[in-house]
């Protein structure tokens, strides 16, 4: 069996205990504090509403993007961010922050990447529901185009898991690495077009920009909710993206398969 075919085998069978320990998770962080798990929704909040006051109203005096009001046009990009910035940094650092619970409980370490995309995911179905009710109040509907919302679901989930997974196994052997990440996190953060549109660029500037999978995911979302295309219009970009996440698939598949037994030694 395939290393990249073994992985997938054991996530779908250890899903329920996935599923629990996420969970388990989320109370444990915020068990000590008085709202509990509501910081979870109160935390993204407070930053909509601090970038959506410097950026919308400071630097584009409330302006619009397109036919789309900028506030509409932020979260659209934020919403995904606030999921995708936290699951790459903890991500990357699952497999060496809890390597001591899988001896204890004996299950496979490729999980753990997962019980982290898990535990953020039930912030962002939340945030992302929120997110329908402002579109409804601004009377943006997406039509047809609601359709592929499940595709950008599972490039958004696929992508995450293909890059944590490696992502935590170079972590754990190299150090310096994790730091690494939050820095580029940060620099990604005003690199991927969640305040601006690529279409203010040039055609050259765009194809770099597209270089970046998180600009191919929250562009389709934005083109999902606010209707604009289908993710089969552009099927090069569509092909880039796929190529991408099965190489970090294949890639990060192959280093964990060498390293699991080794994850102890580097602690």
């Amino acid at each position: 069996m395939t290393p990249v075919l073994r992985i997938f085998k054991e996530q779908i069978f250890h899903l329920p205990l996935i599923l629990r320990l996420a969970i388990y998770e989320i109370k444990g962080k915020y068990q000590m504090h008085y709202l509990g798990v509501l910081w979870q929704l109160i935390n993204p909040l407070i930053q909509v509403c601090v970038y959506w006051f410097v950026f919308g109203f400071g630097l584009r005096q409330a302006g619009e993007v397109g036919d789309t009001p900028f506030i509409v046009y932020l979260l659209l990009g934020l919403v995904p961010w606030f999921f995708i910035s936290p699951t790459v940094i903890q991500g990357s650092n699952s497999v060496y922050s809890k390597v001591n619970l899988v001896s204890k409980m004996k299950f496979p370490v490729s999980v753990l990447p997962s019980i982290t995309i898990f535990g953020n995911m039930f912030n962002f179905l939340i945030m992302l529901g929120l997110l329908t009710i402002v579109l409804g109040f601004y009377g943006i509907n997406g039509g047809l185009f609601l359709l592929q919302l499940p595709y950008y679901l599972f490039c958004l989930f696929a992508f995450l898991f293909a890059f944590t997974l490696l992502s935590s196994t170079i972590s754990t052997i190299i150090r310096d690495y994790q730091i690494m990440i939050q820095s580029l996190m940060r620099m990604l953060f005003f690199l991927t077009p969640i305040f601006w549109s690529m279409d203010m660029f040039s055609e050259t500037i765009q194809t770099v920009i597209k270089l970046n999978p998180f600009a191919y995911i929250i562009n389709g979302f934005r083109e999902t909710f606010i209707g604009q295309a289908w993710f089969f219009d552009d099927w090069r970009y569509m092909l880039y993206f796929w190529s991408l996440t099965l190489l970090l698939l294949f890639i990060g598949s192959l280093l964990h398969e060498n390293f699991k037994n080794k994850f102890v030694d580097y602690l």
